[in-house]
């Protein structure tokens, strides 16, 4: 998936503001609070937490169907 200008903005207001956003990646959707977004081997990801267990994850953007910022 490649994020438009509106999305970028949209995914650094959820990092800089702690909000949600809803990623579907395969049929499977992930609500996670992202806490960066980061280049590795010329891919980019969202390094992010899962909002009650607080355990971290990496979504890889170029497997991401879709992406939504949960208001």
């Amino acid at each position: 998936m490649h994020l438009t200008v509106k999305q970028y903005d949209a995914l650094e207001h959820a990092i800089a503001h702690g909000q949600r956003i809803c990623a579907f990646r395969r049929g499977t959707e992930f609500v996670v609070i992202p806490e960066r977004l980061v280049l590795r081997n010329r891919r980019e990801a969202i390094e992010a937490r899962h909002p009650t267990t607080g355990d971290h994850l990496t979504l890889w953007l170029d497997e991401v169907d879709a992406l939504e910022l949960v208001r």
